[in-house]
């Protein structure tokens, strides 16, 4: 399961709207369930598609504390499209001019298997056209001392109140999922990519 959070004024319904909006065309549908606080968006391939095999994916929005969403991938359901990849590569052995006729079924094939890539892009588009990214928000661009209990700005080496060091417990976002990581961290533990 992937997983992305996305910092700002941003709801899960303006996901879901341009979720609905990118992918409930063509041979896609794409159905919202749920309310303000948490939307699960189904998209999958039309039963009547005229070409391609079928494939489904669930993707779950919900609200955070302090301002944001975060945003799941299900697992996608691609065994119909490689069914459909592999009745084109038995007729192609059988007569590789059939592929000509199976073109349709291998591009749409093709584009199912690049649904999640399409999903994050158009997620991501409706994040920023919001406002919101990966980036800490500005009520979380704060660090408390641990000992006036002070609010500082993340990145000051010192309490503005009574002087100690703020040491290095001050947060930072992961450029690739916006999960919320201490300073010292060398990779992600939510998607697993390392810090350069």
């Amino acid at each position: 399961m992937e997983r992305k959070l996305f910092h700002g004024k941003i709801a899960p319904a303006d996901i879901a709207q341009a979720l609905l909006a990118e992918f409930n065309q063509g041979n896609m549908r794409a159905q919202t369930l749920g309310h303000s606080d948490r939307m699960v968006v189904q998209l999958g391939t039309r039963p009547d598609a005229m070409s391609g095999g079928q494939t489904a994916l669930t993707i779950t929005i919900q609200s955070i504390e302090d301002e944001g969403i975060m945003v799941e991938l299900g697992q996608q359901a691609w065994l119909g499209v490689a069914a459909s990849l592999g009745v084109s590569a038995l007729a192609a052995i059988k007569n590789p001019f059939s592929l000509l006729g199976r073109l349709d079924d291998i591009a749409q094939d093709i584009e199912n298997l690049q649904i999640k890539e399409k999903v994050w892009a158009a997620i991501s588009q409706a994040a920023r056209a919001a406002g919101a990214s990966a980036e800490l928000s500005e009520n979380l661009k704060r660090t408390t001392c641990e000992y006036c209990h002070t609010a500082n700005r993340v990145g000051d080496p010192s309490c503005t109140a009574c002087g100690a060091p703020l040491g290095t417990a001050q947060p930072k976002t992961c450029p690739h999922c916006g999960y919320v990581v201490k300073q010292s961290a060398r990779a992600c533990p939510n998607c697993n990519r390392p810090f350069f």
